[in-house]
């Protein structure tokens, strides 16, 4: 598979050649996705709009590319295509499997279980995806708890812990490690990034027990009591995808140590190729009941579809530009990617923030392949070597997406089911209050431990 950075030399690059200006059609797309839905959600919501403003913003970068760059920017097209049905046909394999798995039984909600469910979905999030363990956890944990009165901290939790910061370790785990999977990164690279994987699960999973104790022992006695007698066994129906599961992550351990770019016979599509028959294994061989009990729609994974074909379209110059000029725009430290990464993701989705900083960095450090970032060779003009920027842009890109609502696709998703289930979840400022109170202190601590 062509990379969209593996290209000639700087001197020669569609960076080059681009002005700044270029890159204004990625920001209105991001700034697209992040306020319509605030503003407009009338008419934002239906899939028919997404796609127009996708198209109305896409197209035009498109033909303006290849105008500009000619063949070369033809290729880095083409490349960002195939690019784009990799990362598509990966969500939708782990978004379809994982709906065909359904939990029932009906646990007590208090806060041990709770805890215990949280610290569960904070594994598991790294080998379905952050979408498929929210997705898979959030109807067992309505269910345990929907006899409490105070309950919407429960998944504001679920939302910090198993929708973005969990899924650290591995490339399944987030949107933007997988990007960066597609692009070169060794799939065993962001197991190096356990210390702070580690730390911060520990510390919100601590900073939750606390939380849910305390309201729990606002619950009236008989509901306390009612909630520690509970124990309808826990079952899992459509046991079969969990299979298919494991047949994803062999699929993608086995392309990665295998793939053409480290000499094997694997070639990009037959990696696709085998995601495509575990999605039509889990829809055609998997039983129906569990994803009937899930209430499985295909909404959520076309609206992903639709926004991120306007988004890798838009991209293709921000990134060229970043890459071949990076060392212009005087951001140079690791803490600083980490937050500047954190910070975007906190309001726009992480998948394409986590491709600006890694671009940067890549033209901070004069570094023709993306591969090229994870060398731990220090570089003598920074002082830090490329693995410390990369780190960095993978830590801020997954963890700070739990800032807001719009910061990581499931945030979303865990809203719009909780409300559904009449549980009050807070508004979009109120949310980012707990964010305030409990994730940036955190994050501000992983700061001096990992990135000073």
């Amino acid at each position: 598979m062509n990379l969209l950075l593996n290209a000639t030399p700087a001197t020669e690059s569609l960076g080059d050649i681009l002005p700044l200006g270029a890159i204004l059609p990625f920001v209105v797309m991001l700034l697209a996705i992040a306020v319509l839905p605030l503003a407009t959600p009338g008419w934002y919501g239906p899939l028919r709009n997404k796609a127009i403003v996708a198209a109305a913003i896409g197209v035009p970068v498109l033909a303006y590319v290849i105008a500009v760059g000619g063949s070369t920017a033809l290729e880095k097209v083409i490349a960002t295509g195939e690019e784009y049905i990799s990362f598509i046909i990966y969500l939708a394999t782990l978004f379809t499997i994982s709906g065909g798995i359904y939990i029932s039984g009906d646990a007590a909600g208090s806060p041990r279980n709770n805890t215990i469910v949280l610290a569960i979905g904070s594994v598991l999030a790294n080998f379905i995806g952050t979408t498929g363990a929210a997705m898979l956890l959030i109807r067992p944990l309505l269910r345990a708890n929907h006899r409490r009165t105070n309950r919407k901290h429960v998944f504001i939790f679920l939302i910090f812990i198993v929708c973005n910061t969990g899924g650290l370790l591995t490339p399944l785990g987030d949107p933007p490690l997988f990007l960066g999977f597609l692009r070169g990164i060794d799939f065993t690279w962001t197991l190096r990034l356990w210390p702070a994987w580690l730390m911060v699960q520990a510390i919100l999973l601590v900073a939750f027990f606390l939380v849910d104790s305390f309201y729990f022992r606002k619950e009236p006695p008989a509901e306390q009591k009612l909630e520690e007698t509970i124990r309808e066994p826990i079952r899992v129906k459509g046991i079969i995808n969990i299979a298919f599961l494991v047949g994803v992550i062999a699929t993608t351990m086995i392309s990665g140590a295998f793939g053409v770019d480290k000499g094997g016979p694997i070639e990009w599509w037959m990696r696709d190729a085998a995601y495509v028959l575990l999605l039509l294994g889990s829809l055609y061989i998997g039983p129906k009941e569990p994803r009937a009990l899930n209430r499985f729609q295909w909404t959520p994974m076309g609206e992903v579809a639709i926004v991120f074909a306007g988004i890798f379209a838009s991209m293709i110059p921000a990134l060229a530009i970043l890459a071949a000029r990076g060392d212009e725009f005087g951001v140079n430290q690791p803490w600083q990617f980490y937050w500047l990464s954190g910070g975007l993701s906190s309001f726009l989705d992480n998948a394409p923030t986590y491709l600006v900083f890694t671009s940067l960095a890549q033209g901070l450090l004069g570094l023709t392949n993306f591969p090229d970032l994870m060398s731990e060779v220090v570089n003598p003009a920074v002082g830090f070597a490329p693995a410390a920027f990369l780190a960095a842009v993978s830590v801020g890109s997954v963890f700070m997406g739990a800032n807001s609502y719009i910061g990581n696709a499931p945030n979303f998703m865990v809203r719009s089911i909780a409300e559904e289930e009449e549980v009050p979840m807070p508004n979009f400022f109120a949310y980012m209050g707990w964010a305030l109170v409990f994730l940036i202190p955190t994050f501000i601590l992983v700061t001096f431990v990992f990135f000073l």
